[in-house]
């Protein structure tokens, strides 16, 4: 398929400043740097510039001998890998709300124009739209009688092109282009009609150019900017549909429109550099209650059957046990749950097999029932049983009427429901974003508003080779309850920009929200195979925020760590650039909810086992792929899994010397005290020993004081420790995940597959 496609060149010139000296060295095209040798020499190495990024100033200091040589940057950091690694937040000062658009005076934006936006948790980012509509009355082509017209957007070092619609002289395009203003080089926008030739050069039909000075500003509320006809530079004549203005990312056209960020996409990875929301489906629990089962014949009449009941739903599986005893009316009374998607597109098959032999199994009967036909209960409730009738295996290719010639058929009592009650949980509960029921009309009013902007990345490490250089295709992913968002792809920079805001509504504030960075491997028109495996993003990083830290209606600035644990250890992949803003709507509501257990009532009412809670987490987790999956552009497998951790139930010393640790901080507090009450018994403090023996006859003379003073004592514990609480959000602790000070052996045993993959 055609699609439009961006070429951009550049020329950009890189400085480097040392330390005590005011002399400058530039450059075009490739960038030398001063390596200090442990003898003191000096030697240099060439590197290539990356266009994408602007260079910063790194002035380089000359280290003394016997001393580490350093180098400071005064641009987006570089994080060496060495144990001194900062892996804390780090509060930044954007500039949030926007700014005024460069030679205001001269008429591209008037300094006395107010903008309002709700984007005000992002950096203002301002765009060139051209949206080219369509044409008529084009000129066709003398020898081929033909016209085969694509348009040409080009403005200096940017050329936008629409596909090509063949024969046809009033043709439809509808595209959007964005070209960012920081990458535009000219005052001057032309739009060239062209027709499109097999052979030799194509002609040009005609053009329209636009003065960048004459362009109209619009930001939303604004309506949209209505296109107009525009007659075409030629003596042939023909029009052209075009609307242009400047705007910013929170225009309507900025999702759907071609940016010049990415001008090296083409064919289909276009689609897939875009941003986008996706919703995970509504999620059902299916429970089956296999009660009994009545006429049960094996096929050898001398010999009484060894019944169990598999029900299958899409590819989840699950068996009752081996009746204990051998009868035609086996008896089982078994709970086997499964999770469903709506649109309802699977259904439930229902056998009874007998063992006939440990490796073999012999079906007895069969059913097919369409989930459309279950009841959906809210509560605890009893569901009316049934009774289903059960085709012969082998007689379900029968003509109807001679199935209804079969008077004798085994049947099955089964009591099947919907659970609306529960939470069907797709992450871990220690990480949930979300802890409403399926059910809509059990769902609370919300209590708040998350607001989050997302800003961009530095420092990112390089992901992939290209054109003989490490590059990365960065985009972030957020996840919050059932709602997903997609920023779009910034092409070859380890710096990206993003600015884009997306904001969620809060019904729990004990809930955590999930952002991830990847490398988008999919901007080549299809994927790419490697060693017989289809490409897959590369995971950068991940973050994560507990609502329930977050301070009402105050605005966190951070720049977050992207923290990975590989198999030489933790390291840093770079920072993630974020807003946060958590809104209450009512604080009577919050309080009420801290009030209440985690957990809705079902999960305590109903409970299920842990084994059977991680499997059902597995099945939704890939039901959520799969259907995230079919989105255009996709939300991909492994973009799913790593950001509702797939593997987060997986074993590992590092995680269990991190648990008993844990726990043994709980008993710091009662060693403490033991160790205080020593000392005041070896009177290692005279004036505390003596303080704590009086109050202690104060107390033996009058009981009734107790009480209110251990009250009143943790009452001035807490008032003292306020002032030291922590006014940011928690991140991730190396520390107390042992991921510093973990064993080479025991991070080769993390990785490993299950089963091992190790000789």
């Amino acid at each position: 398929m055609s699609v439009s496609s961006f070429s951009s060149s550049f020329t950009y010139d890189v400085f480097l400043s040392f330390r005590g000296e005011d002399t400058r060295y530039g450059f075009t095209g490739n960038l030398y740097f001063a390596h200090i040798t442990a003898e003191g020499r000096v030697t240099e190495k060439r590197a290539r510039v990356d266009p994408s990024k602007q260079s910063p100033m790194i002035p380089i200091k000359r280290r003394q001998i016997g001393a580490p040589a350093t180098m400071h940057s005064v641009g987006p950091q570089v994080h060496p890998s060495g144990q001194d690694e900062d892996y804390n937040l780090r509060e930044t000062q954007p500039q949030l709300g926007g700014e005024p658009w460069p030679n205001a005076r001269k008429g591209w934006m008037t300094g006395g124009e107010r903008f309002t936006s709700t984007r005000d948790l992002v950096e203002q980012m301002f765009y060139l739209y051209v949206r080219v509509v369509k044409a008529k009355d084009l000129h066709r082509n003398t020898l081929t009688s033909s016209c085969d017209p694509y348009v040409e957007v080009k403005l200096r070092n940017y050329k936008g092109r629409t596909k090509h619609i063949e024969n046809k002289t009033n043709p439809d395009w509808n595209q959007v282009y964005a070209f960012f203003k920081y990458r535009i080089q000219s005052s001057v926008l032309e739009v060239i009609v062209k027709d499109k030739e097999m052979l030799g050069r194509d002609e040009c039909i005609g053009r329209v150019a636009f003065d960048l000075n004459e362009v109209p500003t619009r930001v939303p509320p604004d309506s949209p900017l209505a296109p107009q006809w525009h007659r075409l530079e030629d003596r042939r004549g023909g029009y052209i549909m075009l609307a242009v203005w400047m705007g910013t990312q929170a225009d309507e056209a900025f999702s759907e429109a071609w940016h010049s960020d990415a001008a090296t996409v083409y064919g289909e990875g276009v689609f897939n550099a875009r941003s986008k929301v996706y919703f995970s489906p509504k999620l059902w629990y299916l429970r089956v209650n296999v009660i009994e089962a009545q006429d049960v014949i094996p096929s050898d009449r001398n010999r009484l059957p060894e019944v169990f009941v598999k029900a299958q739903m899409g590819s989840q599986v699950l068996k009752t046990k081996i009746c204990p005893t051998r009868t035609t009316t086996p008896l089982w009374n078994e709970d086997l749950v499964f999770v469903a998607a709506e649109p309802f597109e699977e259904k439930l098959t229902i056998t009874v097999e007998d063992r006939v032999h440990p490796s073999k199994d012999e079906v007895l009967g069969k059913m097919i029932l369409p989930l459309t036909l279950f009841e959906k209960r809210l509560d605890h409730r009893p569901v009316h049983s049934r009774w289903f009738n059960l085709e012969k295996f082998g007689f379900g290719m029968m003509e109807a009427h001679r199935r209804n010639e079969l008077k004798f058929s085994s049947r099955i009592h089964l009591r099947i429901c919907l659970e609306g009650g529960y939470h069907v949980l797709d992450e871990s509960t220690l990480y949930s974003s979300d802890q409403r029921p399926t059910a809509r009309q059990l769902w609370k009013q919300p209590i708040g508003v998350l607001e989050v902007g997302i800003l961009g990345a530095q420092g990112l490490l390089p992901m992939k080779m290209r054109d003989g250089h490490g590059s990365t295709d960065a985009y972030c992913v957020a996840k919050y309850g059932k709602k997903w968002v997609r920023t779009r792809t910034i092409v070859d920079t380890h710096s990206p920009k993003w600015n884009e805001q997306y904001t969620w509504e809060v019904y729990d504030p004990c809930s955590v929200i999930t952002l991830g960075v990847f490398d988008n491997c999919h901007l080549g028109g299809g994927e790419k195979a490697t060693a017989g495996t289809a490409a897959r993003d590369s995971r950068i990083g991940k973050v994560r925020i507990r609502l329930s830290t977050l301070e009402a209606q105050r605005i966190y600035t951070h720049s977050y760590p992207l923290l990975v644990l590989h198999t030489h250890g933790v390291k840093k992949m770079g920072e993630l650039q974020l807003v946060v803003r958590f809104t209450s709507l009512s604080l009577a509501n919050m309080i009420y909810i801290y009030g209440q257990p985690l957990l809705l009532k079902m999960h305590y009412l109903r409970p299920f086992t842990v084994n059977q809670i991680e499997s059902l987490r597995y099945q939704t987790m890939n039901i959520v792929a799969r259907r995230l999956g079919r989105a255009e552009p996709p939300l991909r497998k492994e973009v799913v899994e790593y950001m509702l951790d797939v593997d987060s139930n997986m074993w590992s010393m590092r995680r269990s010397k991190a648990n008993f640790f844990h726990i043994m901080s709980l008993f710091s507090g009662i060693i403490t005290i033991e160790q205080w009450f020593s000392q005041v018994c070896n009177w290692k403090s005279p004036i505390t020993s003596v303080l704590v023996h009086i109050l202690f006859l104060i107390l033996i003379c009058y009981p009734e004081l107790i009480l209110p003073t251990l009250f009143l004592y943790m009452f001035l514990i807490g008032l003292w420790n306020y002032r030291f609480r922590p006014r940011n959000p928690p991140h991730m602790d190396t520390k107390l995940s042992w991921a510093e000070a973990v064993h080479p052996d025991e991070l080769d045993e993390e990785f490993d597959t299950f089963p091992t993959s190790r000789p």
